[in-house]
């Protein structure tokens, strides 16, 4: 007996390594002519790109903006300068997607709402009238070139198209926005670089008894200030540069005593 158990476990053993190879070569990939094939890359098969459905996928851009206009809308008829401030509001580019092409949408109210309330225009109904179109018009046209960048902070107040901006060493870091200046009959309001000399949260007018909200004076009774009534009316200030209520708050907290107004160009009409 004590010899007969080496020799069973030595058959045993090789036993076992007969049945190991033979799994191995099946699992390898042996041929039937017995050649034990290369062990097949352990590597996880390359995944396919997933394939966008057209079902959803079609109609957006890279943005999420619709590829064509939605033509349900509530902003009534097309307005008569519709692509006129289509075009403007596209090249302003800060107002949401506008579709170039004439035709009233829900993107195009959504934007042209945007603006008018913005620019302190009553209505605000996303309809494309002459004011909208003008407004529009001065924004895009304003002399950015003729506004001296010297300084640190520069106020630009371009008369002729009744703007307003501010530049930070040349560059543009507010607006451009719309002012309302003074009128014909010697109320024109003073040319030239300017500085803040005072300012105050509220400021009352002797001559035209009304509280001045956000004043910072610039020259001999003129300064900025917070509009007293509707910024689009035809006549003018009395030689002060009149803001709407959200520029003039922001100038007030942007600029201070000693900043620079540089103010040139001529309003049409004085």
């Amino acid at each position: 007996m004590v010899l007969r158990r080496p020799i069973l476990l030595s058959a045993v053993l090789a036993v076992a390594m007969v049945v190991g190879v033979g799994a191995w070569a099946w699992a390898a990939g042996g041929d039937d002519t017995g050649a034990i094939a290369e062990p097949v890359s352990q590597e996880e098969p390359a995944t396919e790109e997933p394939v966008a459905d057209p079902a959803t996928e079609e109609g957006t851009d890279e943005d999420g903006q619709t590829a064509v206009p939605t033509a349900e809308h509530d902003c009534g008829e097309t307005g008569k300068y519709q692509q006129d401030v289509e075009e403007l509001l596209a090249e302003l580019g800060t107002y949401g997607d506008v579709f170039v092409d004439g035709e009233q949408s829900k993107e195009d109210c959504k934007a042209i709402r945007k603006f008018q309330k913005r620019m302190g225009i009553q209505p605000a109904e996303g309809h494309a009238g002459e004011l909208t179109r003008n407004v529009a018009t001065r924004l895009v046209e304003s002399d950015f070139a003729s506004c001296d960048p010297t300084g640190s902070i520069v106020v630009c107040i371009d008369l002729t198209n009744q703007t307003l901006w501010v530049t930070k060493v040349g560059e543009i870091v507010y607006g451009p926005t719309i002012v309302r200046t003074g009128m014909a009959g010697g109320y024109q309001t003073q040319t030239g670089k300017l500085y803040v000399t005072n300012k105050a949260d509220m400021e009352w007018s002797k001559p035209y008894k009304v509280w001045l909200p956000y004043w910072q004076h610039f020259y001999m009774g003129q300064g900025l200030h917070e509009t007293t009534s509707y910024i689009h009316d035809s006549f003018g200030s009395h030689g002060c540069v009149n803001l709407l209520p959200e520029d003039a708050v922001t100038l007030y907290e942007m600029i201070g005593v000693g900043d620079q107004l540089h103010i040139f160009g001529n309003r049409p009409g004085t």
